[in-house]
């Protein structure tokens, strides 16, 4: 009921911040949707802990981010440096590793952190096996527990 309750308060929440307007009629329609779809969203058992994920740990979430800018900016850098290079220094390589998340959340924000990062595809995705094309080799070699796989772990609150 909890998760619900905060799947609730998420969404009014989210059409606040898209409307951007505060008439009565428009805090009630957006009211009235939010109850309509976690309704919804019970009656076809959508609101689990990973469709709805309240668990995750918030101190790292809110850690987490600015250290992912931060990678995705030096890694664009590297990524332009090389692309202009006139000798175009690059040695793609697909990495296949073993990451540590447990949960499909976990696993979920580490492909797609991985995807993010300019130089570096998630290409293959499993419980127990993330395959990964990489730019170069150091970028490939540097997956292999990472500091983005420790940190993704440390999101899943276990």
């Amino acid at each position: 009921m909890a998760r619900q309750f905060s799947f609730l308060l998420s969404l009014i929440a989210f059409w606040l911040l898209l409307s951007g307007m505060f008439t009565p009629f428009l805090i009630a329609a957006g009211i009235g949707s939010a109850i309509v779809i976690v309704l919804l969203s019970r009656r076809m058992d959508l609101a689990d802990h990973e469709g709805h994920p309240v668990h995750l740990a918030w101190v790292a979430v809110l850690s987490y981010w600015p250290w992912l800018f931060k990678e995705i900016i030096k890694s664009a850098w590297d990524v332009t440096r090389r692309v202009l290079h006139p000798a175009l220094p690059i040695s793609p390589v697909l990495v296949e590793f073993r990451p540590t998340q447990t949960t499909d959340v976990g696993l979920v924000i580490h492909a797609n952190s991985i995807t993010l990062t300019p130089g570096t595809i998630s290409v293959e995705v499993e419980p127990d096996r993330f395959l990964v094309h990489a730019l170069t080799r150091e970028a490939g070699a540097g997956l292999t527990g990472s500091e983005m796989d420790r940190r993704c772990t440390a999101l899943e609150g276990n």
